[in-house]
């Protein structure tokens, strides 16, 4: 069985470039290792993105959020994941299931047992091993969130209001501390370099305990 690492933040955190940047340093040992993220990690859940982050979407019920976001892990888990695991190789992850606990469950308010269960059904039970956390400030990640470029500009939750993310951030801190045997906190002030360096120190001390365990 494969390893599966997943990476997750606010908006702007960096986890994007970093789940690319261990991808590629895995891979450089000679690891078979799936880059891939939630939502858009299949054809289907490709489309499934374009409805949730269209910044024209507003009025989308977070009932209907959910469910779409469930829908992409559905078929994401079938087609990628589990079978990727299967083979032996490793999954790299950006945003999980530890995503739609946050901010369609913390957040949204929908109700968390009720979330959870759609996680779990949705996973098929698959759980990552290892979730990096990119944490930073608010204000420091929508200033680069709305810098960059891709999927049209701003999208539908680069738009929501600071005390939006700052639940999200301190929901994903909460998840943190209620689990800490899985998730790591890293500081996503820090230079892309050097949280790339601590990163991929900590997986492949993670990766040779495993190896020699």
């Amino acid at each position: 069985m494969g390893y599966f690492i997943t990476f997750e933040g606010i908006e702007g955190s960096g986890k994007s470039t970093q789940a690319t940047r261990l991808a590629e340093n895995l891979e450089s040992t000679g690891l078979n290792v799936v880059l891939t993220r939630e939502p858009g990690g299949t054809g289907v859940g490709a489309q499934i993105r374009s409805i949730l982050l269209s910044a024209g979407n507003t009025d989308l019920d977070p009932l209907a959020e959910l469910f779409l976001y469930e829908a992409d892990r559905a078929q994401h888990i079938a087609a990628v994941v589990a079978p990727t695991l299967e083979s032996g190789a490793w999954v790299v992850c950006d945003r999980f299931m530890d995503a739609t606990t946050v901010y369609q469950g913390f957040v949204r308010g929908l109700p968390g047992d009720f979330v959870t269960e759609l996680n779990t059904t949705a996973s098929r039970g698959i759980r990552p091993h290892l979730t990096c956390l990119i944490d930073c400030p608010v204000d420091i990640g929508l200033a680069r969130a709305r810098k960059r470029e891709g999927d049209g500009g701003q999208d539908r939750f680069e738009k929501e209001n600071m005390k939006f993310h700052e639940a999200v951030r301190q929901g994903y801190l909460a998840l943190a501390r209620r689990e800490p045997e899985r998730f790591v906190v890293f500081d996503g002030t820090r230079r892309i370099d050097f949280l790339e360096s601590e990163i991929k120190s900590h997986v492949f001390k993670l990766f040779l305990e495993n190896r020699n365990g």
